[in-house]
């Protein structure tokens, strides 16, 4: 009986511990960061969980700072919507006080991501970022970095934003008649280095105790030289790098910098998956680790009431249905690997029959990275499909010769391996991948890729030996016939990939266009579902269709 009471009494006690912040020190500082969260505004812990957490921390400590290391505005219907607009307002309602610019920062172009950065409560960091151009520059409120003091503790936050920004983003929005103006310092691995040890120089210098990176660089090959790990290796005096871009998990990673020092780098997922906590305690000590909702489930009612407001203004329109499935499509394993971006799909083949089927062309092209969500059995929302395509880019058709659509899959597959993952992560992704409507082809994964990139990731040329093999084009009759390279096909896609040279794709951008700047993406997927496939996605898409043969 006795034992029965001790165990209730802990029962007790942890229910009423259930989803408060665990206490710190009075001195400490606190540095609660997130990054990649892509409109999961309710996902994951969800904003309102942070700014609980942020006011439960305020309990504690006057020493509290939250951040955002990039890519919080775009990825779902609410940035979509808003062009990003309701993201500002809730991150400002939650508190942020520093963030950078991720990739997709710029997704709404710079007139709407210089509105956003002057309606923001927080201030936007960038040390590498660089303006060439004549007129206006709009990312002129960035600042290098900035030194908050705590107590008699001085800590600098530098901003770095990935290079890949450029390839990853719309080409085009950091252009002014036609040449690049804005840039990110990474002519040469050295040049981006020593832009940011030029700052963490300057900051030490003014007496910063501890320097923090807010980066949006990621930790993948595919970033390689710019990832977080090839900052940290090729400098010297940063404390900590809080990364984004890559999605990654990493609660607490010590690297090695150019001298020999550990420096810690965290990163916190994606859709607020998790919340970082990074502590500089009394003691001088430095480490890092991640909340999640089964660690804290607490709510700040002010923020829920105040998502609750804006959701509102949009959730009406966006339950509207607009069609059923009787099959799910998706473009990802069962853990999580995004097929989409290295392989034919059957949610890729979908999409990519939209835009050949309501631009009228032969041939249509629908890039991975641009594919976002699954369409589950049942009813489709208007909601579903924003979620599918949630850029907000413009229907778009050319004519293109075959040797510029050969270009253009080679330069899609050069990433491709033969495994899709290795130990649970992908291999070989691209969000430049193209999912292909009225074509089909083989990759030769013997053959090493010899496409040439500039130093933007913008194709170049294909130097040596093709990969992509047999292609053959669906003709009028319903059948297969081979490319010919000197024939020319009208080919649709969207503006960012045709026009502006999204994911890199630079062979088209000078062609005859057709459409300039048609419908909406998922305003496509909508007029193909209604008014082509009669409301009903069928059993045609159960299984793919070998459009892309990997051998």
């Amino acid at each position: 009986m006795k034992k029965f009471i001790v165990l209730l009494n802990v029962l007790f006690l942890a229910f009423l511990f259930i989803g408060c912040a665990p206490s710190v020190e009075q001195d400490d500082i606190i540095i609660l960061y997130t990054n990649d969260v892509h409109c999961g505004i309710e996902d994951g812990l969800g904003y309102a969980s942070v700014s609980a957490y942020k006011k439960d921390m305020l309990l504690e400590t006057d020493n509290v700072t939250l951040v955002d290391c990039g890519d919080a505005i775009q990825g779902g219907v609410i940035g979509t919507l808003s062009k990003g607009e309701y993201l500002v307002d809730i991150m400002n309602q939650v508190g942020y006080e520093l963030a950078v610019l991720g990739n997709h920062e710029f997704d709404y172009g710079m007139d709407q991501l210089q509105y956003l950065i002057s309606k923001a409560k927080s201030k936007y960091l960038g040390c590498n970022i660089e303006y060439t151009g004549k007129n206006e520059n709009k990312l002129s409120e960035i600042i290098p970095y900035q030194i908050i003091t705590y107590d008699n503790i001085d800590v600098a936050y530098i901003g770095i934003t990935t290079p890949e920004s450029v390839v990853k983003s719309t080409p085009k929005y950091f252009m002014e008649d036609g040449e690049y103006v804005y840039g990110f310092t990474s002519d040469t691995k050295q040049a981006f280095y020593s832009c940011i040890q030029k700052y963490i120089d300057e900051v030490m210098k003014a007496g910063a105790d501890y320097v923090v990176a807010l980066a949006h660089l990621g930790d993948t090959d595919e970033s390689v030289p710019f990832t977080s790990v090839d900052v940290i290796q090729n400098t010297k005096g940063l404390d900590v790098v809080l990364d984004g871009h890559a999605h990654s998990v990493i609660e607490s990673k010590k690297v090695q910098d150019l001298d020999g020092k550990d420096v810690l780098l965290s990163s916190t997922g994606t859709r607020l998956a998790n919340l970082g906590k990074l502590t500089i305690d009394v003691e001088g000590g430095i480490s890092t680790e991640l909340i999640d909702s089964s660690e804290y489930s607490k709510k700040d009612e002010a923020t829920a009431k105040y998502i609750e407001g804006i959701k509102e203004n949009y959730e009406a329109e966006m339950a509207v249905v607009v069609g059923k499935s009787d099959v799910v499509l998706t473009g990802y394993t069962e853990d999580g690997i995004r097929l989409v971006r290295n392989r034919e799909t059957n949610v890729g083949n979908f999409c990519a029959d939209a835009y050949r089927a309501v631009a009228g062309t032969n041939i249509a092209f629908v890039n991975g990275g641009g594919i976002r969500a699954d369409i589950e059995v049942g009813d489709i929302t208007y909601s579903n499909m924003i979620s599918v395509n949630p850029f907000g880019n413009a229907l778009c058709s050319l004519y293109a010769t075959g040797s510029e659509i050969l270009d253009a899959l080679e330069h899609s597959v050069r990433n491709v391996e033969e495994e899709h993952s290795k130990d649970g992560l992908a291999v070989g992704e691209n969000g430049g991948f193209l999912s292909v409507s009225g074509l089909k082809f083989s990759v030769d994964l013997s053959v090493e890729s010899s496409v040439v990139l500039d130093g933007n990731g913008m194709f170049v040329e294909v130097s040596g030996e093709r990969r992509v093999k047999d292609v053959y084009v669906l003709n009028e009759n319903g059948e297969y016939v081979p490319l010919q390279e000197d024939k020319v096909y009208t080919l649709a896609s969207h503006t960012y990939m045709l026009r502006n040279g999204g994911d890199g794709y630079t062979m088209f951008q000078d062609n005859e266009l057709i459409i300039a700047e048609g419908i909406s993406d998922y305003q496509v997927l909508i007029t193909y579902l209604k008014d082509y496939l009669n409301g009903v996605i069928d059993d045609k898409y159960q299984n793919i269709e070998g459009r892309i043969t990997l051998e």
